[in-house]
Formats: structure tokens, sequence, C-alpha cells
């Protein structure tokens, strides 16, 4: 029997489709990924804003959680939105029971595309304190990176130290940071990767894409890291070949015209146009 390379996703579901767990799946589907999900919240929202948020029960996604690992497993886990405290000690008290579960990639969603914000106030400290930390690798863009730190970071020459700082605040847990530039200003972003465990920096290069559709882009890059490390690639390669991905996710998804707001990426435009 053949096996695939699995990923969990632990987020929010996208009725519109373009972010959260929806864009988590087609993410790991375009990518070879046998996609498995645990659904954290039922959000009212599509691509001009956040109407609504239902959360699950945290017992109740804890149970998603046990009945997708205990059955059939996973190489990877992406976290997106988890909207409080509770949900957040719940998830990480049900993966500490899978303590071989290495591959945890933690997207610190905390504010939409549209500007609505998507994590109680009093949840950061929790996101900081209790989930980070069991992460391998964290995608903060800067507004959720200058959160975490606690200070502003508004300009290009700052991501690196920014960084390696959100790093070092977990000690030896070795948490590897994707800083990603899309909110600056230049024409030219340089997302920032700081590999915990070599020490070594990569600066990811490309050209701002013009377009409006870019509801999921954060879900869409974590996932892909995902995908990148349940397909046995080291961090580095996961994390170029996410970037690689969602630029091509990008660029295509700019000719479509999908909701009257920030539309979605492309997630299958390899596959078909």
């Amino acid at each position: 029997m053949n096996t695939l390379p699995k990923a969990l996703t632990i987020a929010g579901s996208d009725p519109s489709g373009g972010a959260g767990v929806q864009a988590d799946l087609k993410t790991f589907s375009a990518l070879g990924v046998y996609g498995t999900t645990a659904i954290a919240a039922l959000v009212d929202e599509n691509t001009l804003g956040v109407y609504d948020i239902h959360p699950v029960p945290v017992r109740f996604v804890q149970g998603q959680i046990r009945s997708v690992l205990s059955d059939v497993g996973t190489d990877a886990i992406k976290i997106g939105m988890l909207h409080d405290s509770p949900l957040i000690e719940g998830v990480v008290s049900v993966l500490k029971e899978y303590p071989d579960i290495h591959n945890i990639v933690v997207d610190p969603v905390m504010v939409a595309t549209s500007g609505d914000p998507l994590l109680e106030k009093d949840a950061v400290e929790t996101l900081r304190s209790v989930l980070i930390p069991c992460a391998r690798i964290i995608t903060p863009n800067i507004p959720e990176a200058s959160l975490l730190l606690g200070e502003s970071i508004d300009s290009q020459n700052q991501l690196e130290e920014a960084a390696v700082r959100l790093s070092r605040m977990y000690g030896s847990n070795q948490v590897s940071v994707l800083l990603k530039a899309g909110h600056l200003d230049d024409e030219r972003l340089i997302d920032i990767f700081y590999n915990a465990e070599s020490g070594n920096i990569i600066r990811l290069e490309s050209k701002r894409i013009k377009t409006e559709n870019t509801h999921g882009t954060g879900c869409t890059l974590s996932s892909a890291v995902a995908a990148g490390l349940a397909k046995g690639m080291n961090l580095d390669n996961a994390v170029i070949s996410a970037k690689e991905y969602l630029t091509g996710a990008l660029t295509s998804g700019a000719t479509l015209s999908i909701g009257k707001g920030h539309g979605p990426v492309h997630h299958f435009f390899s596959l078909w146009s």
C-alpha cells in the first residue's frame, strides 16, 4: 500500500474559501500532501471582512485532534487561528500527548487581512508563552511580530534583529522565525528566515505583486511550510519552496475576480488556470 505525506491543520473555518482551514487544505493538496483538520472556530467572514466568530468548545477541538492523530497520524501540524487562552491551552495540552511530532508550524494569527481582530487581547500572552514554545517555526507578519516583541517594527533594516530576538525569547526551544515583510511599503520585499537550528539567516527577496487578492496569504504560506516539512524537507528548503509557491499563487491570483474585497490567491495555479 502506498503512503502519502500528511499534514494536520488546526485553525478556523473561512466560508469564503480563501483563508483558514480551507486555504490550508487547498495548499496541502496543491503540494501533494494529504490534509486533515481540527476546526477551532467557525468564522463568519468573506473577502470584505469578519462579522462574527463562533467558538468550537475546547473539548471538541481536542477530540478532533486526538481522532486524527490516533488514527491517520501526521508528518506536520500547522496551527492557525486560536482565538482565546483556554483554546490555546487546550490545544497545547493535547499536543503534549504526542511528543514525537516535531514539525509544528505556528502562524500567530491575530488580525485578518481586512483588519478585523481574530485573537482576544488577553490571549496574546498565552500565545507567546504557551503555544509558540511548542513550535519548530513561527511565521509572523510585522504587526504580529511587533505585538509579540512589545515594540514597533517599521523598516526593513529592523527585520533581521527582530527575527533573531523573537527566536531567542524561547531559549533552548530553538523556535525558528519566518518574518514576513509584506506590510512594508517597499517595492522589493525581503522576508527574513532565521533558522534557530543552524543559526543561519536566509533573505527571501521578491518583487511586490500589484494585487488586492491577498486574502489568506499568511495561512497559505504557513501551510506550505508545513507541507514541505511533511514531505521530509529540511527547514531551509521548506521555507524557500513555500515562498516560491506563495509567489506563484499571488501572481496567478492577481488575475482572478472572486468577491468584492480582498480576494484569494490561486492555490492551484500550477494545476489549472
